[in-house]
């Protein structure tokens, strides 16, 4: 992969980054509301319903001046940070959009599962539905990976997290992700698959322990979203 073409790439993923913080800011609220378009302080419409905009890169309402979303610049590197990646993997062709599409949908619920420990409905339901039409795709395109095996993935990882979800205190948000991680994942081989979601409780385990570590309260909750994410995406690229 050149060097050009992994420029493209972040530069790509800073304005998916851009347009993520509407989304962000919109759904970055407790249940059972479903979303906003008003500025916390100063009650200002900040997001129109008829006509969405972009909020600024600061990460500061354009009225008052108060945080509103993610911190200045934090979704746009994250997002060229993540896309940057994913090109330098080499992937191509329909499997390479399915990993962009994971980790544009993935950027915007990573960080409202930090804010808010969801992940809403709106974000995992075209996450899953997109990565499984692009993995479709790449199968009609003979590309290298079994569409059957990712199905059978995905409702392997279901099975795993619905477990999780009623004896382990797992969020349903988590469950409804699982599909496209698993599917993805699934798409190269079954190694990638225990890899990759072990990668994500692996990451996980690590940052809990480091909070403790700084003092965090150990009832505190912790958002999976984030490391399910980076987990399949991280053995996703690197098995390509």
């Amino acid at each position: 992969m050149s060097v050009l073409s992994i420029a493209v790439a972040a530069a790509t993923g800073a304005l998916v980054g851009t347009a993520a913080r509407t989304v962000v800011f919109a759904r970055s609220v407790p249940a059972p509301v479903s979303s906003r378009s008003n500025c916390p302080h100063c009650a200002g419409e900040v997001v129109t319903r008829r006509r969405p905009r972009l909020l600024p890169v600061s990460g500061r309402c354009p009225a008052c001046m108060g945080r509103i979303g993610p911190p200045a610049f934090s979704a746009e590197v994250s997002a060229a940070a993540v896309f940057a990646a994913v090109a330098a993997g080499g992937a191509s062709g329909w499997f390479a959009a399915a990993q962009y599409w994971l980790a544009a949908c993935g950027i915007a619920l990573a960080l409202i599962d930090v804010a808010v420990h969801r992940l809403p409905d709106v974000l995992t339901l075209p996450a899953c539905a997109g990565t499984l039409l692009l993995l479709t795709g790449a199968a009609l395109a003979d590309e290298p990976g079994s569409l059957g095996r990712a199905a059978a993935a995905a409702g392997v990882v279901i099975a795993a997290f619905l477990l999780l979800a009623l004896f382990a205190g797992m969020g349903l948000g988590d469950v409804k992700l699982a599909p496209a991680v698993g599917a993805l994942l699934g798409w190269n081989s079954w190694t990638s698959l225990w890899w990759g979601t072990g990668a994500g409780f692996l990451v996980g385990a690590v940052c809990a322990v480091a909070m403790l570590a700084a003092g965090r309260d150990r009832r505190s909750q912790i958002a999976f979203g984030p490391f399910m994410i980076i987990g399949a995406l991280a053995v996703s690229v690197m098995t390509a």
